[in-house]
């Protein structure tokens, strides 16, 4: 039951993260993602059957110490936004500040003591703060073609910016294949950095130590 519930939080979390992207984008005058459809918390229009629920479930079921997956991204014309590459950046920080948010919340209640004794409720509420952490420190590492990269895009000098989407265009050249391999450098080199990370936050945030 437990691995259930973990799959729905981790979706709906990735389901938000990627809204928050397509309403900011609207806001700043690209309509790309409302005409296609995909301002909507329902979630089949999002689900990648790879990112959204087998990274997640194999993670889950090996006690991964955090937990990621991806959606179907949503898509933004660039051109369309208004102030240049900050709206591109704005954008793209609005997934990952979205899980903020959404930890932020929910370990509250850990905080103040609201969720009491239930230890259910307690368990999904700590999936709900873990997952959501794992998705907006993921996403914030300055590689292409994670939302960070997009953030860090709009601060480098002109010649390191064009270098630098140089860099993310090859990503998105490659396709799939460009993320699993974004995600094998992850698993390879930085999980240890990212479990901890999401542990030192969810300790941070609830006063609770794990």
């Amino acid at each position: 039951m437990e691995f259930g519930i973990a799959i729905v939080i981790i979706i709906f979390s990735i389901i938000l993260h990627e809204v928050a992207h397509g309403y900011v984008a609207n806001w700043l005058g690209d309509p790309t993602a409302k005409y296609a459809g995909r301002l909507t918390l329902n979630p089949l229009p999002h689900i990648d059957p790879v990112g959204s629920v087998l990274i997640p479930g194999i993670l889950a079921l090996t006690g991964a110490s955090f937990l990621i997956g991806w959606a179907r991204p949503v898509p933004v014309n660039p051109y369309n936004l208004r102030w240049g590459k900050w709206g591109e950046a704005l954008t793209a920080f609005a997934g990952p500040a979205t899980n903020i948010v959404i930890a932020l919340l929910a370990a509250l209640l850990i905080r103040f003591g609201i969720v009491g004794l239930d230890s259910t409720f307690v368990s999904i509420i700590v999936l709900v703060i873990a997952s959501n952490l794992s998705l907006a420190i993921l996403n914030l590492i300055p590689i292409p073609p994670l939302d960070g990269s997009k953030v860090v895009a709009a601060i480098l000098p002109y010649q390191l910016e064009r270098q630098y989407r140089a860099l993310e265009n090859l990503t998105y050249a490659l396709g799939p294949f460009g993320l699993i391999l974004i995600l094998i450098i992850v698993f390879n080199f930085l999980s240890p950095t990212i479990g901890a990370l999401v542990r030192y936050f969810f300790t941070l945030l609830t006063g609770v130590g794990v």
